[in-house]
């Protein structure tokens, strides 16, 4: 059974951090050479880590960030919204090399689109040391560009009788059916992707085939299916959740809120059912507002 090593709680979230500056209510996406106009606009902290690491703890999972953060000024004006967020924050790592990485997110009804800058090496110099924290029971690596770069880090955690998930996050270089993506992943517990994604890996359309497809490969296999909610396969079960509608505001991070309400049902209750409905909840609510992660704590 996948669960957690016994009397730890907490999820160590592994990725790059972004300056995430969110365009909504769009009429129209841009084409080059035409101004569009949005009707708001929101600058957040994001990237899969840190959205995941929010929500988690928005849900009162322990969660702690494993990331690099620039000096710069941009970087710099993150630093509120972090500290509000309830995340173990102990792990950053600091350096001029590590910013400024800004994310422009277009949003228009449930599509957008995503330009960013990635800055310096993925590899905090904490990550050992966090991983080797007495009350971690699980890591979260955020994209598959992460473990790209550290391609030892699944090793290390299971070393440390870590359980290990992994959401690929969509990148046009790296998931391709002739990558060496099932290789890198080898070790990977619970693997969360989208249909976008599981389409790209398998080269099926049809959801069942791709999720029968990824099973090969991994333990259990959660596909995120957008307003169609979510499917699952944990060896021989088979669950499926279906999504309630809300009126759509932004889909950033929608995916990473999904996952940390499906790992907090998951690592309390190994329910497939219960965690699909978890995820599918989290997500929903993540949708009805700007930006990925949760609203701020307030004292």
């Amino acid at each position: 059974m996948i669960g957690k090593p016994a009397g730890r709680h907490k999820v160590l979230c592994l990725g790059r951090t972004y300056c995430d500056i969110i365009f909504t209510g769009l009429q129209d996406m841009p084409v080059l050479g035409r101004e569009r106009f949005a009707e708001d606009v929101a600058i957040a902290a994001g990237g899969g880590a840190y959205i995941t690491a929010a929500h988690l703890s928005s849900l009162g999972r322990p969660a702690a960030l494993l990331t690099r953060l620039g000096t710069d000024s941009l970087s710099r004006s993150l630093d509120p919204e972090l500290e509000a967020s309830g995340i173990d924050l102990s792990f950053i790592e600091r350096s001029e090399d590590a910013g400024p990485q800004p994310t422009v997110a277009l949003s228009k009804g449930g599509e957008r689109a995503f330009i960013s800058r990635r800055a310096g090496t993925s590899r905090p110099a904490t990550l050992e040391r966090a991983l080797s924290a007495s009350d971690i029971a699980h890591l979260h690596i955020a994209e598959f560009a992460t473990l790209r770069d550290n391609p030892d880090v699944i090793a290390l955690a299971r070393d440390r009788g870590l359980t290990i998930s992994l959401d690929p996050s969509w990148d046009d270089q790296l998931i391709r059916r002739d990558s060496d993506f099932f290789r890198l992943c080898e070790g990977i517990d619970i693997f969360l992707p989208n249909v976008e994604e599981g389409e790209a890996l398998t080269g099926e359309t049809s959801d069942d085939m791709i999720l029968r497809r990824l099973s090969e490969s991994y333990p259990l296999v959660v596909l995120k299916r957008g307003e169609q909610g979510a499917l699952a396969c944990h060896g021989s079960t088979v669950a499926s959740a279906g999504a309630r509608p809300v009126d759509v505001v932004d889909t950033t991070g929608a995916g990473d809120a999904f996952n940390a309400g499906f790992l907090h049902s998951w690592l309390g209750t190994s329910n497939l059912e219960a965690s699909l409905a978890a995820g599918v909840e989290a997500g929903s609510l993540s949708v009805q507002s700007a930006g990925g992660a949760p609203p701020r704590r307030r004292d």
